[in-house]
This record gives C-alpha cells, structure tokens and sequence, in this order.
C-alpha cells in the first residue's frame, strides 16, 4: 500500500473512533432522550439558539422587522450617554444609559442589588461600584426600580417583558386590556407592539432620555436613522419612538449562542465536561427545572408562578418599601387575586456574573438558588402559604447531584464571549456606558 494512502487510512480510522467514543459517551446518550422528551417539537434542535445575525430565526416583532442597519443603531444607541439629557439634577446630564443597568459582562444585567441610571456614581470594575449620588440626589429622584433588572440575554424569545409580564398586547396579556389604561406605562399596550419593544418606547421616557434631529445631527447618527427608517416621512424619524425601535432590534440580536450547552447541541459534544452533562439531565429530570423552564431559551414566556422569595426592600433596595406594588408581582398587573405575588420564569443563560438572584435580590449565587429550590420551602412571610406554587416542593437532590445541576448552570450555560454584543464606540464620543467622572477613572476614560 502507497504509505501516504497507509496514513490517511489511520488518520480516517482515528477520527471515526474519536466520533465513536464520544457519541457512545452514556451521558451524551441520557442527556439526548431527556431533550427530546423535553422539547416542544421532539427534536433537540428546539433549544439551538440562532445567531446574532439570522434575521431569519430570530423572533422579531412584525411592527419592527430587523435589519442589520436598525440593529447597529441600536447598538450604539443602547449605551450612548449623549441622550441622557433629562436628568432630575444637572449633575446628571449625558452620565447614564441602557447599559448602566445592563451591564454586557455582568449578564446584562446590573452587577449589584439595584440598578442606577440617573443619580448614579462611579462603576467599579464590572458595574459592582456604581452607588448612589446622595449629596445631590434624594432617594425618591433616583432613576432605580424597586425591583431588580432582569437580564437582557436572549430578550428575543420573551413575549411579554418585565417581571410582571405587563409589557406587550398579546401572548399572555390576551384579554387584560381592561387593566392597560389604569398605569400610564402599560397604556403603551393599545398600539400593538410585543413587549420588549412595547418595554422600550416606556423605558427610554422613564429613563429620561431625549432623541430629536437636532441631537441626532450634532453626535452624527442622521444618516444611521436614515438608513434603519428610511420608510417614515423625515418628520417622523428621529425621536424617541424610532430610537426605542432600534434599541429593541439590538437586543434582539444579544443572544448567548457560544455558550457550551449551544455547542453541544450542535453536536461538539466535548464542549461540556461529563459532570456538566449530568448536571443538564438533572436539570430535565429529577430536578423537574424544565417544567417551568421550558423555553428555547431556558426560559417561560407567558407562565407567572409564586415561589415565595424575599423582595427587593428586604435586600436594601433604594425607594421601595414592603407597600411597593411590585412585589405583589403578576397581580398588580391584572388587578386578579389569583395572580398576587406571581413572578416571571426567566431564561437561564450567562447567570454567574451578576450575583444577585430573583426579583429581590435574596440570593447571591446560583449554588443558593439551586439549594433554595431543592429544600421547597419559602421565605417571605408575606406571601400566604396557598399562593406557593404546587411544584414548589423539595427535589431530594443529593449533594452530588447540586454540585452538577450547579456546573451546568453556572458553565454550561455560560457565553464567555458577551462583550462581543457592545459597540466599539458611540458617537458622541462619550465614556459609556456611564459618564460620570468616578466611571470615566473607573472605565479607563481618564
């Protein structure tokens, strides 16, 4: 035999037994039947996630169809500062935006127990230092919530946005529109839009930010509103309503695709270690995580459940007290008793960076929050006991079998590369995502 053709042979036989071994990998083999046996469409492919670019597969609102052009404006847009320019206190102007609560690194989310847009000082090494600016800001002036951000990863597969799912016409708020005209922020609701982009048009008002021609002139984003909206009339380009839009095509695209779990799944089957793979059949079997968690993205759309957590006034949360309806979660929302101190299931990925946990803040590691769920028993004793959801009961893990729900969850679950999701520059040549002079020193700025 030619020794070339002798080689190539070997070379062939080794990488079909490689292939072999790995597929023959008994964890490999129980993690698959769980999948499929989890999934909605039989298939393991239901829970791929798509890429940041695949217009295609990725769920996007009919009223705010993606383009590569919107997505690039909201990019910059999302972390510009140069838009913060209604601040309760001059102090404030051009210092905050989006990411200053949504921090790409720290999950998107805050990497603290509150988040501070206006009123905030200072950003540490991963959003940890930013406090409060209490020489010039009282408490009830900050731009906070009494309820801690929820992650922005993987936004896309979320119907209706925020904990109370209140944001969005349809999916779960179907049939609440008696309740949409009784707040002022959910009244956003008549014009028809999902939630995330229904969340945004509110939030950049809350938010206290301004977007106009003139603005939009002096920092050079006029031409990238002409690109992404081109289709509105001039005089309905360059406002607040458009900013949001491409805001809200930008987190569209903020997906966790790189994680292990998405390699495995798309057939690398090394990309997660074997206790990480244990850890994942758990988490669709004994554990029974998936049935609350059972969306593309780990998450649950239209599902609301009580599992008696404390709330944010407990863990030193600024501006909100035991009164503060948002810990009276869904209920507060459809004004249906049934619905009292519901909260949303959320999705699961790029968790371990922001140690702060539910909507309260109570927990401080995803180990806690596995241990809470497997012990079933609930701590805010202001949730009466026949709120509980019934699932919310002990799981009798052992504490092997914590340790490897927990690697999954904390590695498998992880993109280590989120930073790619933030724009290399905005163009008001601001610091970002916070301008203050304590972040320009601690983001490098200065």
């Amino acid at each position: 035999m030619n020794r070339y053709l002798f080689f190539l042979v070997i070379i062939v036989l080794s990488i079909a037994s490689c292939s072999k071994d790995e597929l023959s990998n008994p964890l490999d083999s129980k993690l698959t039947s769980a999948l499929k046996a989890a999934s909605k469409t039989g298939s393991i492919d239901y829970f791929v996630l798509p890429e940041s670019n695949d217009f295609t597969n990725i769920p996007a609102d009919p009223k705010n169809p993606l383009s590569t052009a919107k997505v690039e404006l909201g990019k910059m847009l999302f972390f510009e500062t140069g838009i913060a320019l209604s601040p309760a206190h001059n102090f404030g102007r051009g210092t905050y935006s989006c990411g200053s609560c949504h921090i790409p690194s720290a999950g998107f989310m805050p990497c603290r127990v509150q988040g501070i847009a206006d009123g905030g000082l200072g950003f540490g090494h991963n959003g940890e230092g930013r406090t409060n600016l209490a020489q010039t800001y009282a408490d009830d002036e900050l731009d906070i919530q009494g309820i801690r951000p929820l992650s922005l990863v993987n936004v896309a597969f979320v119907t209706n946005t925020s904990w109370s799912g209140q944001f969005g016409g349809g999916g779960a708020n179907a049939g609440t529109e008696d309740q949409w005209d009784k707040d002022e922020m959910t009244k956003v609701n008549h014009l028809g839009f999902m939630g995330l982009e229904s969340q945004n048009m509110e939030g950049v008002k809350l938010h206290r930010m301004e977007v106009s021609k003139e603005i939009t002139d002096n920092y050079g984003y006029t031409s990238y509103f002409d690109a992404a909206f081109g289709e509105r009339p001039s005089e309905e380009r360059y406002n607040l309503e458009t900013a949001s839009l491409a805001i809200s095509a930008y987190l569209r695209s903020v997906i966790s695709n790189q994680a292990p779990f998405q390699q495995w799944l798309k057939g690398r089957h090394t990309a997660m270690t074997d206790r990480q793979k244990l850890g994942a059949a758990i988490f669709f079997g004994k554990a029974r995580c998936f049935n609350c968690h059972n969306g593309t993205s780990l998450n649950n759309s239209e599902q609301f459940y009580a599992i008696g957590v404390k709330d944010l006034y407990e863990a030193g949360g600024l501006n909100t007290d035991i009164n503060d309806k948002k810990n009276l979660g869904r209920g507060a929302f459809t004004g249906q008793d049934a619905d009292l101190y519901k909260f949303k299931v959320p999705q699961l990925y790029n968790l371990k960076n922001s140690p702060f946990y539910f909507h309260g803040s109570s927990k401080h590691s995803l180990r806690e929050v596995v241990e809470y769920f497997n012990d079933g028993i609930p701590e805010n004793a202001n949730v009466p006991e026949d709120r509980i959801a019934p699932f919310f009961r002990p799981l009798e893990l052992t504490e092997s079998e914590i340790d490897a729900l927990v690697d999954f969850l904390e590695e498998g679950l992880y993109d280590p590369e989120m930073n790619r999701h933030s724009p290399d520059r905005i163009l008001s040549g601001n610091c970002f995502p916070n301008n203050d002079p304590f972040s320009r020193i601690d983001l490098g700025c200065e």
